[in-house]
């Protein structure tokens, strides 16, 4: 036990300490990792210490730097804070499943649902509407959520107008119901939707060329209000509307204020379509206090609360481990509709003691889960509001501060284009899209960076063209500290 003690305590400074060594291992760490993993299972197991001291010598050392290094900006991947690293092994030892409540046996779907309720309120989301969901593995599971409670709302009532008794998908199947209401399908209208959102669509039968870009002409992540109405209007088609709450690669977003997000509702409900909103890492816009310098980013979040469901990820800007997503729903009862569990009378949950608190395994995927939501309730009282907020604004001010860098570099153009500095830094979230001004180096500008192994970034392409993202998320930024490093990075591999 001593020795299991050691090897924790001896992980838990490394995960919490600087971060060394380079951003990504290097190809001897990789090539030691490789080799010392055995080719077939042995006949007799070499004892805990010696697997033990394999993981952390071998294994450990080849992997990338994540969640622990300040300077790793791809994927959008958040750090891990110590207080959801700590609950996080909790988890683990205790082993709890969450998707059945039995008030007498456990806590722990009652500390979910209070975690969902906090969330809530970090993103000013009411708790008398919002306080129904559950935690997922991530955007596409949560947009799977999202989209099928859509699918359910939507043709539930284009089957009622027409005085069909066939009425739910998760009843009656897809199939039965479109023939019912007299519909050949479902479509998506969206602007730049994420590629988890368009996955979902194909996982549930609505089908990913049924997602559809309505977008302006002079900006493609903005609707383009005529043709939307134009499409909602359509009587052989259903309509979900998914608004992107922060697109992958600039930050931005897909309305710019409440007057919008309301014009947008107002044409759902006169032809009876869903919303459904895709805020992976644009809804923590919401946790920033009220002040000139986050206008923008505070308009794009503005307004969700007119959405039917909401989605996010707590591994990205929430600072918990992998995987962690959330789902809310405005109709509590729509979810348990598609993902109850028929005829399972062993997964009753018995009486709640006056505690309105569902079993996850009726209003999500999965019927077996761990206890994913301790991290997420863990660290959103470790930090709470003032925390979350300040953890945003340092994100916020590197990548203003790398932006303002490129604008007037000769040797990168700051994406998207616009007319002026003041304008770009504006709008810019937490994400930085540039591309290299030489057309050799921009095809591999995302290699050459990453060579350096002092910092990661996405390749993308942008307008038909490589870019790169430096996407910043990270609990540990140091705005000065970074900006320096990326600037000196960019210098260099410019130079060569």
């Amino acid at each position: 036990m001593e020795e299991n003690s050691s090897i924790l305590k001896d992980l838990w400074k490394v995960s919490q300490g600087p971060w060394k060594s380079g951003v990504l291992p290097s190809s001897e760490q990789l090539a030691r990792a490789r080799n010392s993993i055995p080719t077939t299972l042995p006949t007799t197991g070499s004892g805990l210490e010696s697997v033990q001291r394999h993981i952390l010598d071998d294994i450990v050392p080849a992997f990338n730097g994540g969640s622990i290094s300040p300077n790793y900006y791809g994927f959008i991947t958040g750090g891990v804070t110590p207080a959801a690293l700590f609950a996080d092994n909790v988890v683990s030892a205790y082993d709890q499943n969450v998707q059945v409540h039995l008030p007498n046996h456990s806590i722990v779907t009652e500390v979910e649902f209070h975690a969902l309720g906090m969330l809530s309120d970090l993103f000013r989301l009411d708790r008398s509407t919002w306080q129904n969901g559950t935690f997922t593995t991530g955007a596409t599971a949560s947009n799977i959520l999202g989209l099928a409670c859509g699918r359910e709302f939507i043709l539930q009532k284009a089957a009622e107008r027409k005085g069909s008794q066939i009425t739910s998908v998760g009843e009656n199947g897809l199939l039965e119901v479109l023939q019912a209401a007299g519909l050949s399908g479902i479509q998506v209208l969206s602007t730049m939707p994420h590629s988890s959102l368009v996955k979902a669509a194909g996982v549930l039968g609505i089908g990913r060329a049924n997602v559809r870009n309505v977008c302006s002409a002079d900006n493609a992540l903005l609707f383009d209000m005529a043709i939307l109405e134009k499409e909602l209007a359509r009587t052989d088609k259903a309509s979900i509307v998914a608004i992107s709450c922060g697109e992958v690669n600039t930050g931005r977003f897909a309305t710019s204020g409440v007057q919008q997000f309301k014009d947008i509702r107002r044409l759902c409900d006169k032809y009876g379509a869903w919303i459904h909103v895709d805020g992976a890492f644009g809804i923590f816009g919401r946790v920033l206090e009220d002040n000139p310098e986050f206008e923008t980013i505070k308009k794009g979040s503005e307004g969700i609360e007119l959405a039917d469901s909401i989605t996010g990820d707590g591994h990205k800007l929430l600072n918990v481990p992998y995987d962690c997503g959330f789902f809310f729903c405005r109709h509590p009862d729509l979810s348990s509709q598609v993902f109850q569990n028929a005829n399972a009378a062993y997964l009753s949950a018995g009486p709640s003691e006056g505690l309105a608190v569902p079993s996850p395994l009726n209003i999500g995927l999965e019927n077996s889960r761990r206890f994913r939501a301790l991290p997420v309730y863990a660290s959103l009282l470790s930090y709470g509001r003032e925390g979350y907020s300040d953890m945003l604004r340092r994100q916020i001010g590197l990548a203003r501060a790398i932006y303002d860098w490129i604008y007037d570099s000769a040797d990168y153009v700051a994406l998207p284009e616009t007319s002026s500095k003041s304008d770009l830094l504006d709008q810019t979230f937490m994400s930085v899209l540039l591309r290299a001004n030489d057309d050799t180096l921009n095809r591999d500008l995302a290699k050459k960076i990453n060579e350096t192994s002092r910092m990661f970034v996405s390749g993308t392409s942008w307008q038909g063209a490589p870019a790169c993202r430096i996407a910043i998320s990270n609990w540990r930024v140091d705005v000065e500290r970074d900006t320096k490093l990326v600037i000196d990075v960019l210098k260099q591999v410019a130079r060569s």
